[in-house]
């Protein structure tokens, strides 16, 4: 998935990603302009908001788009789902 990525950093402006904590047993949904690994980088530094909760934020899904509006609608479509499991089945249809 990473060479994915930095063939089309080139093409594709933002990314859509899923982070999981195995501490707190949670998701996190995303977007970023940035590249994946700075973004991720940033939560796991020290800093206050919800994923300072958990230092074993693990990247487990991305998804690239053109721009950042379409990469912030599927955030959005995303979350409305508010289904660990609709979320998990993304990460991993065979479930």
């Amino acid at each position: 998935m990473r060479l994915f990525l930095v063939i089309n950093y080139f093409f594709l402006k933002a990314v859509l990603y899923i982070l999981f904590s195995k501490k707190l047993d949670r998701f996190y949904i995303g977007h970023t302009t940035e590249p994946i690994e700075e973004r991720l980088r940033k939560h796991l530094s020290d800093h206050t908001g919800f994923t300072s909760k958990a230092k074993d934020w693990e990247i487990a899904h991305l998804e690239p788009f053109p721009d950042k509006t379409q990469a912030y609608r599927r955030e959005l479509e995303i979350k409305r789902w508010k289904s660990k499991h609709r979320i998990k089945k993304l990460i991993n249809p065979t479930l």
